[in-house]
């Protein structure tokens, strides 16, 4: 069975399983209100028999229809969560299709600045964080967005590699892991107060007086609701405010400004209860995710039953907002107590709510990266070779967002350090399709990532791109200028850095062709001379000849195109040698421009 044909069954499944639930729910609606009903016409029957008969029913039946409404509840919760189950597999449907809108594609992670992530379409609307993007959590969307942008050691993309290959076997596992966190909604400041909370001294615990007043105050306000009327009237008795209004004073301040690190944080907490237990309950072969999971265990229970139990205490002194909260304060110091809770459930756990964060947001991470490999099997997981001389050698390599059915893939070798590949080619032929595929093939392995290609082996490489600079007004700077930045900030990673890879489009294109073509030749062996390897696409093709005077470090490729009088073809497959066709023209032509 095919992969689309798999999701349509998947998702046929779960809307029938989904619909058969919901219309059970509409059924019980009906029984609930019966019920009622008949509860009501009871309660009077029997008062009119009994009193106590009477309340003791109302009692009984009180429980018994709460237990009811939240199993009726609980019916079209379940309902709801096949019907993400079925949108889960539908989305994935579409991205078969080459349809990614369904997923967020990182906008907040764009930097301008980065070596890579910008000409690379990592992030942002059709990007290739888009595509692989099936996070559930903040922390987890963090932590791909982070693989994508940062590289590692190897022994850490080995690790990643077999976490990733064990995952994608677990479909189910996946898509449950999905459904439980779709729903969520937080940000990923929630997640840093909380952990700079756990770092604060505590304000009721360890305090002496402040605990013994959590005992003694609501006994004292419950006391003197019996103080007989003729041994204090009621109007003197506001004296004993005094008592929990003291303690309050001393206390809401600084409790004020904990409740702001946690207030946020109480469904945030209930979902990733949910996520953590279903990693609980599942057994895992791979080094990785083993000793990930082992981050979950605890002395004091489960991670997942603690961060339910921490997720209810912060809902308790949530309370506080509430329009009836001055009576709990005056009554029994509410904020009091549920702060001494919590602080007490951060002295038990100090150091784990962290550990347990970072198993979670890596297994949302590589759970994204899993489904990316189930659903494209056939892209490699490349080998990362020790030898530093080989910089890389890919076979079939394609751009990961074209379709699978019109993507041209190519070949590329890159046999030693300092060897830089230039391309010509007319335009829309495909020479900057294929700087992106290759920089996304070095980048996707280095995160541990299949990629997109036949096979692949590459060391530890670090990519860095110049193929799109744009002027930048705020700073008063051209394009030119822009570019010029760029140059520069890569000539010094390729003198300071090991196994620097770079992507260079049309170079100095925002000058007049002789100092375009002067300071092209006087970059290209600038970064021969320093070892730098690379690819280097251009429409100088004066350029050629710097292949001749330096055979070791320079090649000419190209892509070509057909031309039958107005009509182009293109075969995007990279050949030897320096371009020979030119379309520009002929384009130009088409779009009414007058050409004699």
């Amino acid at each position: 069975m095919d992969l689309t044909t798999l999701y349509q069954k998947r998702a046929q499944e779960f809307e029938e399983t989904s619909k058969r639930l919901r219309a059970k729910y509409d059924r019980l609606a009906l029984v609930r209100l019966l019920v009622f009903v008949a509860g009501v016409v009871i309660f009077f029957l029997l008062f009119g028999i009994n009193a106590w008969y009477a309340w003791g029913f109302a009692l009984l039946f009180i429980i018994a229809f709460v237990r009811f409404v939240m199993w009726h509840f609980s019916i079209a919760r379940e309902a709801d969560y096949y019907k993400r189950l079925k949108v889960i597999n539908e989305n994935e449907q579409a991205y078969l299709d080459g349809n990614i809108e369904a997923f967020n594609g990182g906008e907040e992670f764009i930097d301008a600045d980065h070596p890579y992530t910008v000409d690379l379409d990592i992030f942002g609307e059709h990007s290739v964080f888009q595509s692989i993007n099936r996070t559930v959590t903040s922390i987890g969307k963090q932590e791909l967005a982070d693989y994508l942008s940062h590289h590692t050691d190897k022994t850490e993309i080995l690790s990643r590699q077999e976490a990733i290959k064990e995952l994608a076997k677990k479909v189910d596992w996946r898509q449950h892991f999905q459904a439980k966190g779709a729903d969520a909604n937080e940000e990923p400041v929630y997640v840093n107060r909380l952990l700079n909370w756990m770092k604060d001294e505590p304000i009721v615990l360890g305090n002496k007086l402040y605990t013994l007043a959590l005992y003694i105050v609501p006994l004292i306000m419950i006391g003197v609701l019996f103080i007989p009327v003729d041994v204090m009237p009621w109007k003197y008795r506001w004296i004993f405010l005094l008592i929990p209004g003291y303690f309050l004073r001393q206390t809401m301040e600084r409790i004020g400004f904990m409740h702001e690190k946690t207030a946020k944080a109480e469904e945030m907490l209930s979902n990733y209860s949910q996520l953590i237990a279903h990693i609980e309950k599942e057994n895992f072969q791979s080094d990785k995710l083993t000793q990930l999971k082992q981050l979950l265990s605890t002395e004091t229970g489960t991670a997942s039953a603690q961060l339910k139990k921490l997720s209810r205490i912060i809902s308790q002194l949530n309370v506080r907002y509430n329009a009836f909260a001055l009576v709990l304060e005056l009554g029994g110091l509410w904020s009091m107590q549920y702060t001494r809770k919590l602080e007490r459930w951060k002295e038990a756990q100090q150091g784990n709510l962290e550990k347990w964060f970072e198993a979670l947001r890596q297994f949302d991470a590589l759970s994204s990266t899993a489904t990316l490999h189930y659903n494209r099997p056939e892209w490699a997981f490349p080998e990362i070779v020790e030898d530093t001389k080989t910089v890389f050698d890919g076979e079939e390599i394609g751009h990961p967002l074209l379709h699978p059915d019109t993507r041209v893939d190519n070949d590329l070798n890159i046999p030693h350090r300092g060897h830089i590949k230039l391309i010509t080619g007319s335009n829309m032929g495909g020479k900057s399709t294929f700087l992106r595929s290759t920089g996304l093939a070095i980048v996707m392995a280095m995160m541990g990532a299949p990629v997109c290609a036949r096979q692949f082996r590459v060391p530890l490489t670090q990519v860095y791109t110049s193929m799109r600079t744009k002027d930048a007004l705020h700073e008063s700077t051209s394009s030119f200028y822009a570019e010029l930045k760029r140059l520069q900030f890569i000539i010094k990673a390729v003198e300071n850095g090991d196994n620097i890879f770079f992507l260079l489009d049309e170079i100095l294109k925002g000058t007049n062709s002789h100092d375009r073509h002067t300071g092209s030749k006087a970059l290209i062996l600038q970064l021969v001379k320093h070892k730098g390897s690379g690819l280097i696409a251009t429409h100088d093709l004066e350029l050629g000849p710097l292949a001749e005077q330096h055979p070791n470090d320079l090649e000419n490729l190209c892509f070509e195109v057909e031309v039958n009088g107005d009509e182009l073809a293109f075969d995007y497959k990279i050949k030897p040698g320096v371009s020979q066709s030119l379309n520009a023209t002929i384009l130009m032509k088409r779009m009414g421009i007058n050409i004699p």
